[in-house]
């Protein structure tokens, strides 16, 4: 296979990236941006923690794991035989870092300096694993120890135990580092077949943004990295009912104000339908609370919220969802003013020069993504694992109407779909 070069352009903002398909079967996405002395590079996979039962092409059926193996995988990918890869990022200056999410794996570093050297080792250790039952037994060790931090962080529980009201079935409603029950279950041998069915190239996106050599990156991987084995991943589909699980969840740490997460739960799309509905989403809660909205004041004056109050939106795969949270004494009232708030919109319709503002925000936001080089990178990786490419989000900004949100209030704001977590004093 021949490495596949398009060059992506945007009229709008005069502006292109290279879309490449590498030799090794890895897809990359590179944008570099005139003006700027430092570079961020982020390789990952599409494989987060709700990746808990899937199927190749050469198994008879579908595998299940215990839930936490992303997490403890992306934990163990910086170790191997020649030791930290932490280590070696620090002789050349490079400030490296991973996460895990519901829907991906990701590994990152920024320089301003030794660009080919840091992606050498982004290359080479996450594309050489080494676990033994020594290092994944001292591991489980150290991811209890993070597993035992998170139940007592309030704003985490708040968080999860808002999706684990939401969701039945869905393992989105699971903590990403598992719990110490399923982590225990995890061995040298399943971390490698994870690694070997998701960690394949083909599965995988190398998005670079900022001062950097286009050159240096085709030099670097054609040295580094061999081609992919052709693998077919298939993800089971969870049986989720349409109705949440809980009304209500509550719990009892040691915090000054109660803190709240209400949830709205909606059905996912397909995946360029998920990337237009997530935006309008986003629009919706500011229309609803945002921070200029008579609700906002109105709640905030009464001191039933304050500067914490905020909303988010996430569609992904195989699940929707819209949250309000922040901090209140006195919850409860704060869901029963939003659920009002969003009858009184669904019959009275949305304010067109309201939607006018917040659509010019929501456009102005994603323009601002551009000037910034983390941004850019993190964007073209969303864009790239939800199948849309990234200049087109913009344009599904620009296109909405005041009919499209009214037909989405409709459904991911439905006040007989949505929880209330609670974490008490």
């Amino acid at each position: 296979m021949q490495t596949k070069t398009e060059i992506i352009t945007s009229p709008r903002l005069g502006e292109a990236y290279r879309q490449i398909k590498h030799s090794s079967g890895l897809e990359m996405r590179l944008y570099p941006m005139q003006g700027f002395n430092h570079t961020y590079a982020l390789f990952a996979t599409k494989y987060g923690s709700v990746d808990t039962c899937f199927k190749t092409g050469e198994d008879a059926d579908f595998v299940k794991v215990p839930e936490g193996v992303a997490h403890f995988l992306e934990h163990k990918m910086f170790e191997n035989e020649e030791g930290d890869a932490f280590i070696r990022y620090a002789a050349t200056g490079a400030s490296a870092n991973a996460y895990t999410s519901f829907d991906r794996t990701a590994y990152l570093f920024s320089c301003t300096e030794n660009f080919a050297q840091s992606l050498e080792i982004l290359f080479d250790f996450v594309s050489r694993p080494y676990f033994t039952d020594e290092t994944v037994e001292k591991e489980q060790g150290i991811i209890g120890q993070e597993i035992k931090m998170y139940e007592d962080n309030a704003e985490f529980r708040a968080y999860f135990n808002l999706l684990d009201a939401m969701y039945h079935n869905n393992p989105v409603r699971i903590d990403i580092v598992g719990t110490e029950q399923s982590i225990a279950q995890i061995d040298k041998e399943l971390l490698y077949r994870c690694y070997n069915t998701f960690y394949n190239l083909g599965n995988m996106v190398l998005c670079v943004a900022g001062g950097f050599d286009i050159e240096t990156v085709l030099e670097t991987a054609d040295r580094m990295l061999s081609p992919a084995k052709d693998i077919t991943i298939e993800r089971a589909q969870t049986d989720e009912p349409k109705s949440v699980r809980l009304d209500y969840i509550e719990q009892n740490l040691p915090v000054a104000l109660p803190l709240f997460h209400i949830g709205f739960k909606a059905d996912p799309a397909g995946e360029r339908d998920n990337v237009k509905n997530q935006i309008m989403d986003d629009i919706l809660l500011e229309i609803i609370a945002g921070d200029s909205t008579p609700l906002y004041r109105r709640l905030y004056d009464e001191g039933l919220i304050n500067s914490e109050f905020s909303g988010d939106a996430m569609s992904s795969r195989d699940y929707s969802f819209a949250v309000f949270g922040g901090e209140s004494r006195d919850p409860a009232r704060v869901r029963d003013e939003i659920a009002k708030e969003i009858t009184r919109i669904k019959a009275q319709g949305i304010d067109p020069k309201l939607f006018g503002r917040y659509k010019k925000a929501s456009y102005g936001s994603y323009m601002g993504i551009f000037g910034k080089v983390e941004s850019v990178a993190s964007f073209m990786l969303s864009a790239h694992f939800a199948g849309v490419e990234v200049y087109s989000v913009t344009e599904m900004i620009a296109a909405l109407t005041v009919d499209d949100l009214e037909a989405r209030l409709k459904v991911s704001f439905d006040v007989n779909r949505s929880s209330m977590s609670v974490v008490k004093p």
